[in-house]
């Protein structure tokens, strides 16, 4: 494990879906993701989306989020407003999930 960065670093996550998740449980986490970066200001840049499906064994959907640094990546873990999202739209469908955050 490397020693977390010191500046700007970006949070990635891959998610699987349960069997079963509609297409309007998607659209309405979508929803709730665009509206976050105008709640938490710690985010810099937010991307996220369904996967194309361009190979098998891709996740289902990704999040990508920038921030100035690990306490500002931290702030936003923490936020109510995120924590909202993760128990209302994500959790609930949630097969499995991996995450990163790297330097940039």
């Amino acid at each position: 494990m490397t020693a977390p960065p010191n500046g700007p670093l970006r949070h990635v996550v891959c998610v699987t879906w349960k069997a079963g998740t509609s297409a309007t449980a998607v659209t309405a986490l979508c929803e709730a993701l665009a509206g976050l970066p105008t709640l938490i200001p710690e985010i810099q840049g937010y991307a996220f989306g369904s996967d194309l499906g361009l190979a098998d064994t891709n996740a289902d959907f990704a999040i990508v989020a920038d921030f100035d640094d690990v306490t500002a990546w931290r702030r936003y873990q923490e936020h109510p407003e995120h924590q909202r999202v993760l128990a209302e739209h994500i959790r609930p469908n949630l097969e499995s999930r991996a995450a990163v955050q790297i330097a940039r």
